[in-house]
This record gives C-alpha cells, sequence and structure tokens, in this order.
C-alpha cells in the first residue's frame, strides 16, 4: 500500500503496488536532479538570435531564397562578415 510523503509524493513499500510502468507514464515523468526539476528539451541559448524586419532589394532578396533551406542564416554570415564580426 503506498504511502504519502509530506510533499504529497507517494513512497512505495511494496513493489507489486507499484503502477503499472507505461508509455503514458513516462511521458507524464519529471526528470530531477537531486531536489532540482531538468527542463526537457532545448536549453536556452545565452545569446538568442533576434526578429527584426530588415528591408532588402528584391533581386538580393530572391537570390538568397534561391540558395534553399537556411537562406536567412546565409544573409545573417553574409552580413557578419561585411562588418568584420566573429560568427555567433
Amino acid at each position: 500500500m503506498p504511502k504519502k510523503k509530506k510533499s504529497g509524493a507517494v513512497a512505495w513499500v511494496d513493489p507489486d503496488d507499484a503502477p503499472e510502468l507505461t508509455d503514458e507514464f513516462f511521458d507524464r515523468a519529471e526528470i530531477r536532479d537531486g531536489e532540482k526539476i531538468v527542463s526537457r528539451g532545448r536549453p536556452p541559448l545565452l545569446n538568442p538570435k533576434q526578429a527584426v524586419k530588415l528591408r532588402l532589394d528584391a533581386d538580393v532578396l530572391a537570390a538568397y531564397r534561391k540558395t534553399g533551406r537556411g537562406w536567412q542564416t546565409r544573409i545573417n554570415a553574409a552580413s557578419g562578415k561585411a562588418r568584420r564580426l566573429k560568427a555567433g
């Protein structure tokens, strides 16, 4: 029979009383490092990119879009290179 802790969590005394370990059980599970809950997913960036509105000539925009996926990243790299900035 499960016993409740002060935190409201359940401490299982008999392993036969434990809940069934289903995919749903693991999807709802909290990942902990000691008392700290570890977030899932990609960690936040220290220096995230910012969304801006930028007006470009139609032919410049068309040329970059024609290069395929990642065209915005290539515009960012080219503008950084033109200003002699290190890639971030």
